[in-house]
């Protein structure tokens, strides 16, 4: 999959393509001192000649302390 949108510094473009079991449910990522999350969509993009489907940044929450 590739995530799209938000403004979190800890996530650079070489790390926006990822593996999940999943691509029905909301990805939570922990990135910094945040949740980032990520929600997929019906799109596509075309990454080294193969079709992955795009997630779309959400928002972020912070983790219980």
């Amino acid at each position: 999959m590739v995530l799209r949108g938000g403004t979190s510094p800890y996530l650079p473009e070489v790390q926006r393509i990822r593996r999940v079991s999943d691509t029905d449910d909301t990805l939570k990522l922990l990135l910094g001192n945040r949740y980032e999350h990520f929600e997929p969509t019906g799109e596509s993009e075309l990454h080294q000649g193969v079709a992955l489907q795009v997630f779309r940044w959400v928002g972020s929450t912070k983790p219980a302390e």
